[in-house]
This record gives structure tokens, C-alpha cells and sequence, in this order.
């Protein structure tokens, strides 16, 4: 399979496609960012990277970078995680309050953003500087000392997070947060900031398509089992309630984030990310959307 001609030839066909959706303007930072970015880059396991467009300008990864936090709390082996998380697909928005109500402060699953919030709650639990162990376990991971939280966007998210500041006031009424609150917050704003390339986040998931292991160097970043879950995490509540839809027509586990970048897997074979930051009704990039399903139907390889 040439690859290169598959992402250009995939790249030129969806650039010439209106670019629908709206930039994420309720984080006001977010809403400087040009609309007609687009980049691609494909790492596959023996860390060659294929790439298209503006896939070397850092963006925010915003929600993409929840699938990294749930990792190292899974890491720091904590066996209460999953008495306080769920691992069901929300079907509701990423910031609903709603099903917290009447599942007494217990997320759906860790990639919504109550459920990122209990794990920035349990990374609180476990490390003594939070924000710093985690960068610090993301470069890792990344093999990239570069890659940074950006205060600019972290401010802008803390200026105007009212309902991340609901939702973990209220999981502290339910006894389901531990620490304290604005040390919580803010340590998940932070998570929300961190800014990488196409080709940066790309590499970065590569743990995720090789069983736990990072690429090249093979260190162990979570065991199989537990990289085997994460995959199925995403598989199913990746996209919000929209987490059906991308699986139906795409067919890998993947993450996105409101910046407009997309993370996907095939495990055994490659990660592939995509950022557009215009947004479908849904909050997934449209442009991303659009290329990873005409990217599967055309190597006709997904997990399915």
C-alpha cells in the first residue's frame, strides 16, 4: 500500500469539499485560530510518518489529551478507579450534569469531562506535584521533551469553565472527588492545554497500536490488558454521542478534542491523527470526520 499517495490523494479530496462547522468560541483562545488549518500525519509502528498538510503546527488537543491522563492514573495501579468511574458511553454531551444526578456523582466513563475530572482527582491522590509529574509523564510517553502545557489557553478555559466547575463541585457532593477542588480544576484545565502537532500526537498514541509499548525504544507504557481497554474505551465513548456514529463509519478507536484534532488506532499497525478545527454539530471535527472515513474506506482496514 503506498501510503503517502493514499493520505495526499485522501488530503486533496476532502480539501475540496465545503469546510462546514463552527470554531469552539466558548473557550475564547480557541476562537483565534485560523479555520482552514488542516493536517494529517500517519505514524505506523516502525515509526515512519506519512503526512499532509499542516500537520507540524502545534494546536490544542484539548479532550484528545483525557486518553494520556486515564493512562497514568491506570499506570500508578490504583484499584479503586473503576468504583468511581464507568466505562458505558454517555450518549449525553461531553459536559452534561445530567446522568450525575441520578448515578450519584459517578461518571459514564473517563473520557467525558466528569470522568477526567475524577482522574485528575486521583492523580491529585497519588503525586506530589501533579501538573509537573504530569507533563512530565506526557513527554515521556511522547519521547518529546518539547511538547508543553499552553497558560494562555488554560486561563481562557479557567476564565469561562463554569459548567467544569459545576460538575466538579458537584462530584464533591457525592464523596467522589478527594482533594481539593481548585487544585483539581485546575490541574484539568491544564490537561485540557496541552498543545502538540499532528505529528507529535500521532507518535504519542503510538503506544496504543502497539500493545502497550512505545514505539522504537518498546518501553512499556501500560501492560497489554491495559492498553487493550483503553482502546476499547475509546472505541466506544471516544466521540461522545457521537462515539456510534464514528465507529460505524470509521471503524478504529480514536479520541477528539474541541481544538479540532482527531487521535485514531488501528492496534498492530498505525495511529493516525488529523486536526480541522472547524467542528460538526456534535463537537468532532468536520474535516476530520470526513477524512478518517474516506482514509478507512479506501485501505479498507479498520478493527472490525
Amino acid at each position: 500500500m503506498d501510503c503517502q499517495k493514499i493520505i495526499e490523494e485522501t488530503y486533496t479530496q476532502i480539501m475540496s469539499i465545503e469546510n462546514k462547522g463552527a470554531i469552539a468560541t466558548y473557550i475564547p483562545e480557541l476562537g483565534k485560530v485560523n479555520p482552514n488549518h488542516f493536517g494529517v500525519c500517519l505514524t505506523t509502528n516502525d515509526g515512519t510518518q506519512y503526512i499532509a498538510g499542516d500537520a507540524q503546527i502545534p494546536f490544542s488537543i484539548q479532550s484528545i489529551a483525557k486518553v494520556l491522563s486515564l493512562s497514568f492514573a491506570l499506570s500508578l495501579g490504583d484499584q479503586t478507579i473503576w468504583q468511581r468511574l464507568d466505562v458505558e458511553p454517555s450518549g449525553s454531551a461531553f459536559n452534561s450534569l445530567v446522568q450525575l444526578e441520578s448515578e450519584n456523582g459517578i461518571p459514564r466513563n473517563p473520557l467525558i469531562n466528569a470522568g477526567a475530572i475524577v482522574v485528575c482527582d486521583i492523580l491529585c491522590s497519588h503525586l506530589k506535584d501533579p501538573k509537573n509529574e504530569l507533563i512530565a509523564y506526557i513527554r515521556d510517553v511522547a519521547n518529546d521533551q518539547t511538547i508543553n502545557f499552553s497558560e494562555t489557553i488554560a486561563q481562557s478555559e479557567k476564565s469561562n469553565g463554569y459548567r467544569n466547575f459545576a460538575l466538579v463541585n458537584f462530584m464533591k457532593s457525592f464523596g467522589n472527588i478527594k482533594n481539593d477542588i481548585n487544585q483539581v480544576i485546575d490541574l484539568y484545565f491544564h490537561l485540557s492545554s496541552i498543545e502538540m502537532t499532528c505529528c507529535q500526537l500521532s507518535k504519542t498514541f503510538g503506544f496504543l497500536a502497539n500493545g502497550g509499548k512505545q514505539l522504537i525504544t518498546n518501553k512499556e507504557i501500560l501492560t497489554l490488558p491495559q492498553s487493550k481497554r483503553v482502546n476499547a474505551i475509546m472505541q466506544t465513548c471516544g466521540f461522545y454521542d457521537e462515539a456510534g456514529e464514528f465507529a460505524y463509519k470509521v471503524g478504529l478507536p480514536g479520541k477528539s478534542g474541541v481544538g479540532g484534532g482527531i487521535a485514531a488506532v488501528l492496534p498492530n499497525s498505525y495511529t493516525i491523527s488529523v486536526w480541522s478545527p472547524k467542528l460538526n454539530e456534535r463537537g468532532n471535527s468536520y474535516r476530520g470526520m470526513k477524512f478518517l472515513q474516506l482514509f478507512t474506506d479506501t485501505t479498507h482496514e479498520t478493527i472490525f
